[in-house]
């Protein structure tokens, strides 16, 4: 669909012509229509959050898969950097599960909480940096962190528009990885799945990350539909 059918679909006659104005402005049709569809889930975004794409949602329609494979029983989850909220939502909808989500974001979480309200699911959001204001231990922890390096080439309309501190990380992206896990074993059940989206070059070094941290343990990566490695799924038993 293009950007003006989708303005033309999603918003009322009468805010065509002040959309159709900030479309030429260069700002996402999702900020301009004010929502979008994720699995199945209306979202409310704005420039507080990134717009939640394709990618994510494989990685929740993954990590479901592996949560009925792993799991009979009710589970904690932690979602970490939740943004809009989109992958919090979804598993409250999908598995049989606490969910937490935390996000250092205090006006992403705004936008959160009022997606949770608007999807009727009951979510326990904390604001706070990665593992900060977090005190119980979690059968899945699941993340889609900032993982562009700071040279990385991004379209402008994302690059002008999307919240930096949820696109960027230092050390060429690597950052928030390195520090979810020097510390996530303090916060994990012994059985426990940890789930993160990745970008398409960091297989390698997050796999020097798995061995030191998890090195009995199994670890795979997935690629998305378009072939790119964009998955990491740990699995601690």
């Amino acid at each position: 669909m293009t950007d003006l059918k989708y303005i033309h679909t999603y918003l009322p006659e009468n805010e065509w012509k002040e959309a159709e104005e900030k479309l030429k402005k260069n700002i996402p049709v999702q900020y301009i229509v004010g929502n979008v569809d994720f699995y199945g889930n209306k979202i409310l975004v704005n420039e507080n959050v990134l717009i939640p794409r394709f990618e994510t949602e494989l990685l929740v329609e993954k990590v479901i898969h592996y949560i009925e494979k792993y799991f009979d029983k009710k589970i904690d989850i932690l979602d970490i950097g939740t943004g809009s909220g989109c992958i919090a939502i979804t598993l409250k909808k999908e598995v049989n599960a606490n969910i937490d989500a935390i996000d250092i974001s205090e006006e992403a979480l705004e936008v959160a909480k009022e997606n949770a309200k608007l999807n009727d699911v009951d979510i326990y959001f904390t604001q706070g940096d990665l593992f900060s204001n977090i005190s119980k231990k979690y059968d899945v922890i699941i993340s889609n962190p900032p993982y562009l390096s700071k040279d990385e080439e991004v379209m402008d309309i994302v690059k002008n528009n999307e919240p930096h501190i949820a696109l960027y990380a230092d050390n060429n992206g690597l950052k928030i990885y390195e520090r979810i896990f020097r510390d996530v074993k303090n916060y994990i059940n012994r059985r426990a799945i940890i789930a993160f989206e990745i970008g398409h070059t960091q297989e390698k070094e997050l796999e020097k990350l798995c061995k030191k941290t998890f090195p009995q343990d199994k670890y795979i990566f997935e690629k998305d539909l378009s072939g790119k490695t964009r998955y990491l799924f740990i699995f601690i038993d």
